[in-house]
């Protein structure tokens, strides 16, 4: 990715250069510049504000209601994991935490969950059917309200930046489905001879 940004900054510096115009370079660099900063700081002060929302979530126990409710599912995904194993009071977490958008708060609860599943592989090279899972379940998992992309609207100035919030539950939902069963699938074929 380095090399692909490098060139297409190179190939617009020696483009301006051979149009004879460098100063749009500079302009360019300062506009950029602006603009990257106050939209950090616009995501900074939005995703404090969600941050602390799911730190009152997980301090609450609301996040452990909502897990609770996703146990049996994640017996059924997780068939490996020793019922009232630490391992899937995590992954409940992190699915939950993540289903309400809370992606930066769900990420100390994914690295426990693999943290345990670990344990449970007995320390092995190879990642266990659960880890994999886990994995597949965690980058693809369905989510609610999709706080930095509606953060980023905002800060762009949207009229309806919550406007994506129901095309983006829809897009996840099915992102999280296909990869449950492409793990299915390859658990199956896996265990073929």
């Amino acid at each position: 990715m380095k090399t692909i940004f490098f060139s297409l900054i190179m190939l617009g510096i020696i483009a301006a250069l051979v149009n004879g115009e460098p100063q749009l370079v500079m302009t360019a660099l300062v506009e950029s510049s602006n603009a990257a900063v106050t939209r950090s700081f616009t995501l900074l002060g939005v995703l404090s504000v969600w941050l602390g929302i799911a730190k009152i979530a997980e301090k609450s126990g609301f996040l452990k209601s909502c897990s609770k409710i996703l146990y049996p599912l994640l017996r059924l995904l997780f068939p490996s994991i020793p019922r009232g194993h630490p391992a899937l009071d995590y992954i409940s977490m992190n699915v939950s935490a993540n289903f309400f958008g809370f992606g930066s708060a769900a990420t100390p609860f994914g690295l426990k969950a693999m943290k345990k599943l670990q344990e449970l592989n007995g320390h092995a090279k190879d990642a266990s059917e659960a880890m994999c899972t886990f994995l597949a379940m965690n980058t693809s998992n369905i989510t609610l309200i999709p706080t930095t992309m509606v953060a980023m609207r905002a800060s762009l100035d949207s009229v309806r930046p919550e406007a994506i919030v129901i095309s983006s539950l829809f897009a996840t939902s099915i992102s999280t489905f296909c990869a449950i069963l492409l793990d299915l699938f390859m658990r199956r074929r896996r265990k073929k001879p």
